[in-house]
């Protein structure tokens, strides 16, 4: 994937979950708190972070900052996916597939969360593994990351899109 700069882009962030950890030592226990947050544009960008403080807020900055540093570009048709796929991570699987237009957002969750911050405007999805937020992202990111137009898959073959309709 190429490398997308965040400094050109409107990026929103929303946090997905907010976990409590501790760690048992010898003094007692450590309170943290880990976060997962979802960055995109609304325009074909999106990626996902995670990180881990003693307060919430600075959890939610580090998390900010991981996920402005593993941008995607989305491919789309219109307002939707251009076909479907189904991405894995771990246990967790999701399945996108593409839905007409109006239809909106058909998902859980983490999967919703990642798709409108992309600006899939109309996609329909199922969750087939386990449903841990982090892997279902994960598992998301993965499937977007499959994605390709019919020009790239024109452009793979060395056959011109027309052909690819016949």
């Amino acid at each position: 994937m190429a490398y997308v700069d965040p400094s050109h882009l409107d990026l929103e962030d929303r946090v997905v979950t907010i976990n409590r950890v501790t760690k048992v030592v010898k003094g007692g226990r450590r309170l943290r708190f880990a976060a997962i947050v979802i960055v995109g544009d609304k325009n074909g960008h999106v990626g996902f972070g995670t990180g881990k403080a003693q307060e919430v807020p600075e959890a939610i900055r580090k998390a900010v900052e991981a996920a402005k540093k593993e941008l995607i570009t989305v491919p789309m048709v219109g307002t939707t996916l251009p076909h479907e796929v189904i991405g894995h991570y771990g246990a967790g699987k999701v399945m996108l597939k593409p839905a007409v237009e109006g239809s909106g957002i058909s998902a859980g969750g983490a999967v919703r969360a990642v798709m409108e911050l992309a600006g899939v405007g109309d996609v329909t999805s199922k969750s087939l593994g386990r449903n841990t937020p982090i892997n279902v992202i994960r598992a998301t990111m993965d499937g977007l990351k499959q994605l390709k137009t019919a020009d790239q898959i024109a452009q793979l073959r060395g056959v011109s899109v027309q052909s690819l309709t016949d």
